[in-house]
């Protein structure tokens, strides 16, 4: 099969000259070489395609791929991660992870804990501000958790997102209002043990593969995974894989919230705990990393024993399965309007 892979470079936009912020959801060389060397050790033949422009540069000129590895997130707006799949969509073409419509529900954090919400499951209270005005409205108790939106690897987030007063409050969300032009997301803060559950599969194949806690080390900013830790995660961090009692609730809730929102191949279920240990969905990540050694879900599959080449593996058979199952319901519907 032949595997297009798009993506957004970090050297790319660093030329451009935005940010170290700005970019950090974006890969590396070393990212990218390693997903093509696991995918031609799954016996593929690849071509890199790259980000959206170069996408559409490639379509334009009558290029085409059996399937096309998407990890491309995007960079203006909410709807950001849902642009090279919309873009495949339209020209027919199969790719790997979450439709556009589901990429946007994820991303827009608010609209993502709405959906698990309703569906039952546990999230903290939480109130959009999108403007310093509407904190008059809130009627959270201290202490609370700002952050952007829809943004993700810890963006945002620092020593500053965990408020204990309503001037903290106040002077956190102008800040992030400020900084990146969107409104802010202001939760209950909880206290409890932090993971992220790597799930793969789509639909009733979908499993959880482990939980990942997130333990954080001396010297490590206080509050959680924020941007600060994230990027610094080997000497902020400590990974560690669990298997008690509240790790398989986390994991419970993780494969409820990833079925609730529709997330289809592979990624990671954001969770923490509130002071009685009962797990909350935080967020969701249907566009995961895939750095071998720095992102959460490779770090997490090594951990269970789950090889870099098989979690790609699964990845891939994941989205042929229901790329077939697609194509043979949209046969049997043609031949019943033929009928």
């Amino acid at each position: 099969m032949l595997i297009g892979i798009t993506f957004d470079l970090r050297d790319e936009y660093r030329k451009l000259g935005y940010s170290e912020e700005t970019i950090s959801e974006f890969d590396s060389v070393e990212t990218i070489d390693a997903i093509e060397k696991a995918l031609n050790n799954l016996g593929h033949n690849t071509e890199r395609v790259g980000n959206i422009w170069q996408l559409t540069k490639a379509m334009a000129s009558g290029k085409r791929w059996d399937m096309v590895f998407n990890i491309a997130e995007g960079m203006h707006g909410i709807a950001r991660e849902a642009q090279v799949p919309a873009l495949l969509e339209a020209y027919e073409i199969p790719y790997t992870f979450s439709s556009p419509e589901v990429t946007v529900m994820c991303h827009d954090k608010a609209l993502a804990k709405q959906l698990v919400a309703k569906a039952g499951i546990a999230t903290a209270k939480y109130h959009v501000a999108h403007n310093t005005k509407e904190i008059e409205k809130i009627s959270l108790d201290f202490p609370l958790f700002v952050k952007p939106l829809a943004e993700g690897t810890g963006k945002g987030i620092s020593a500053k997102s965990l408020v204990k007063n309503p001037k903290q409050l106040i002077s956190s969300v102008r800040d992030l209002l400020e900084r990146f032009n969107q409104p802010v997301l202001i939760e209950s803060y909880l206290p409890g043990r932090e993971f992220t559950v790597g799930v793969l599969g789509t639909g009733e194949n979908a499993r959880t593969i482990g939980a990942l806690e997130v333990i954080l080390k001396p010297g490590a900013e206080a509050g959680g995974h924020t941007y600060h830790n994230k990027e610094n995660c080997e000497t902020l961090i400590e990974y560690k894989v669990a298997n008690d009692k509240i790790a398989k609730n986390a994991e419970k809730l993780a494969l409820n919230a990833w079925l609730a929102l529709g997330c289809r191949d592979g990624g990671r279920i954001d969770i923490r705990c509130d002071s009685k240990d009962i797990p909350h969905f935080l967020e969701a990540n249907p566009l995961a990393g895939l750095n071998p050694t720095h992102s959460d879900l490779p770090i997490l599959a090594t951990g269970v024993g789950l090889s870099y080449n098989d979690l790609l593996g699964e990845i891939l058979e994941s989205a042929s399965k229901r790329i077939k199952s697609m194509n043979l319901s949209s046969e049997i519907k043609g031949k019943q309007i033929c009928l």
